[in-house]
């Protein structure tokens, strides 16, 4: 049997990185998984490679969309038992040289979607014990990088948004955890593009060289650990993987 057998998973950013992974990963161990993006082409492509895996248009800034999301999500498959809010971009500019729109279209992708998603999957996610909100942050969040000041900030916001929303399903006594994975320089597309943005000697491309880049796979397995029954003694945390950066 495996480890997410019965069980309904939502990613979002499922089109390709890190949240394709974690479907790839999550439906292996049995999951039906539901796969959410605005890349349509990629995430059809995606959905078609993966067993019981479906894929829906989805800007997570829409809180309309998100309840539709969820309610097709429950008429479907009948359950949601694990919500991944992965969705995010980065744009490299300081706080000096950064643009208004770019600050705000990244907190409102990141921030914002990871809190509309709670808010919407919450009262609908599996009471029973299988209940994981799984939220993307960064190390970013964690130690600050000058070149990206949106990205930190909606990072850090992350993570101080996974412990409340901890502190409120514990409240409520829901039996829903919830806890945030903290990665360092993964190769996806997303960093492979903003690497490419870098000049030579940049503190991100120094911070690379120094630390190595991980794969998808390192952190969805992090995600799986924290979906299924292991990780059922883990909520109001984040993790970090990130071999040692944030000791620098």
């Amino acid at each position: 049997m495996g480890k997410m057998d019965g069980l309904v998973a939502l990613i979002t950013g499922g089109a390709s990185g890190l949240g394709a992974e974690d479907a790839r990963v999550l439906a292996a161990e049995g999951a039906t998984v539901v796969i959410t993006d605005v890349q349509d082409e990629l995430g059809e492509q995606v959905a078609s490679e993966i067993p019981n895996c479906t894929y829906f248009n989805h800007d997570v800034r829409d809180e309309a969309r998100w309840e539709d999301i969820v309610a097709e999500t429950l008429e479907r498959f009948g359950r949601l038992d694990t919500l991944v809010n992965n969705a995010g971009l980065v744009r490299f500019a300081n706080v000096e040289e950064a643009d208004y729109d770019d600050f705000r279209l990244q907190t409102e992708v990141m921030l914002n979607g990871t809190f509309l998603g709670c808010k919407a999957a919450i009262p609908h996610i599996s009471r029973d014990g299988s209940g994981s909100i799984i939220n993307m942050a960064s190390v970013a969040g964690l130690k600050g990088i000058s070149a990206i000041p949106a990205y930190t900030a909606a990072k850090a916001g992350i993570i101080g948004m996974t412990r409340s929303i901890a502190v409120h399903c514990r409240e409520q006594k829901y039996r829903i955890r919830c806890n945030a994975i903290a990665p360092g320089g993964i190769v996806t597309p997303m960093t492979d593009q903003a690497l490419a943005e870098l000049p030579d000697g940049d503190p991100g491309r120094e911070q690379t060289e120094t630390h190595g880049m991980g794969q998808p796979i390192d952190i969805a397995n992090m995600v799986l650990y924290l979906a299924c029954a292991d990780g059922k003694h883990i909520t109001g945390t984040t993790i970090t993987i990130d071999n040692g950066e944030t000791m620098d």
